[in-house]
């Protein structure tokens, strides 16, 4: 199957392995933020408002798979609490996030050019920096060049690529026939 783009700008191979990696078409628009060692999508980016106008937070979206595996069994170890314990207990840390989440909140009113109607949420939502929700959500922020300290720990206990380009069967699904 040959890349080539569709009506709004998406490549047709992207389209179709973010379509399998989240188990649905994401929602519009959206595009490839961050790209792993194999070149297939990792984490897609959204404006915080749908096609519809319906607001939606999450600037950075975790999309690769093998990522959001590790990320649920260290949520479901419980990563969560320990990831908002280490930013009550270190004034540092605590500080450090704060500055991610206003960042990410600054990056998220530049893709929505100035009028963002998420603007007294940040990272996974939330209306308070200090406290911890999606670890995915961190680390999609962490992995799209924010200096998240949640999502920097939480990536430091994986293996960041998949070992045998796992996406590149995507683009042989029935699935990719249907979207190409």
């Amino acid at each position: 199957m040959t890349s080539h783009g569709d009506e709004t700008g998406l490549d047709v191979m992207d389209a179709t392995i973010v379509a399998a990696q989240v188990g649905r078409a994401p929602r519009s628009p959206w595009r490839v933020a961050v790209r792993c060692g194999h070149n297939r999508p990792r984490v897609i980016a959204t404006p915080p408002s749908l096609v519809d106008g319906t607001p939606f937070p999450t600037l950075f979206w975790l999309s690769c798979p093998w990522l959001v595996e590790g990320i649920s069994r260290i949520e479901s170890d419980g990563g969560v609490a320990q990831s908002a314990a280490r930013l009550a207990a270190d004034p540092d840390l605590a500080g450090r996030m704060a500055r991610a989440d206003a960042t990410y909140r600054s990056l998220r009113s530049q893709e929505a050019r100035g009028d963002d109607p998420c603007a007294s949420v940040g990272i996974a939502g939330l209306r308070d920096s200090l406290k911890t929700k999606c670890l995915h959500a961190h680390a999609a922020a962490f992995l799209a060049g924010i200096d998240d300290p949640v999502g920097e720990e939480v990536l430091s206990h994986l293996n960041l690529d998949c070992p045998d380009d796992a996406c590149a069967k995507y683009l042989s699904s029935p699935q990719a026939e249907e979207i190409s």
